[in-house]
């Protein structure tokens, strides 16, 4: 019970995938629970009252909710591997700034494209890759985001890559063709064996979300 770790999680989850990423990039050994997200399960209802939603960290019986507060807390406690945050205040701000950015732009353009038709698809696929292009042109010509080492921001935005193809092949479009340096990041982060190990095939995103638009009659 010393350090008892637990995952409530769930395989598709690309927010869940920022908490494998950063467990794996600490060493951190844990239990992975996988939740129903049609039939949620008691035990996360009690961990996460508020949003009741995964990932949820249980650390020594304390719960931690919302996947950037769990990487940073990861970050935060396990610190004999190095840091995923920068250590300069200001750059650690920036960082946070940007995975604020990711989850307000991109998620929502990305839903949007699988669950609308016409024109508000096509003004979705814009949006992102619109706001795709911004994050291109914030990564410049770094390896990462944060620089030389892979770090807080490449885990937050590397696990949505999981689902581009899902978008790609809704929306008709190509993703890469639009932001090849942000792609080409992509396939460097994958080459980590915490990130490879995280995200799911691509395939298996398109077909869980074929089957969700099935469901949804979309």
């Amino acid at each position: 019970m010393a350090n008892e770790v637990v995952l409530l999680d769930a395989w598709v989850s690309m927010f869940g995938m920022r908490a494998r990423i950063a467990l794996a990039e600490k060493c951190v050994k844990y239990e992975y629970v996988e939740e129903d997200l049609r039939n949620k399960s008691p035990r996360l209802l009690q961990a996460n009252p508020i949003n009741k939603k995964i990932p949820v960290l249980i650390h020594n019986g304390k719960p931690i909710c919302e996947s950037l507060i769990i990487v940073q807390y990861i970050d935060e406690v396990w610190t004999d591997k190095p840091s995923l945050l920068p250590s300069d205040a200001y750059q650690r701000a920036q960082a946070r700034f940007w995975a604020d950015f990711i989850d307000k732009k991109i998620y929502d353009a990305g839903r949007k494209i699988w669950t609308t038709k016409g024109e508000e698809q096509e003004a979705a696929k814009k949006d992102l890759i619109d706001n795709l292009k911004v994050l291109e042109s914030e990564l410049g010509d770094k390896p990462y985001f944060g620089g030389e080492s892979f770090g807080f921001l490449d885990v937050a935005l590397v696990t949505y890559s999981s689902w581009f193809e899902a978008y790609e092949t809704v929306g008709n479009f190509s993703i890469e063709a639009e932001c090849p340096k942000l792609i080409a990041w992509v396939k460097r982060c994958l080459e980590r064996e915490s990130v490879a190990k995280a995200l799911p095939e691509s395939k298996k995103v398109v077909d869980f979300v074929m089957g969700l638009k099935q469901r949804m009659g979309i």
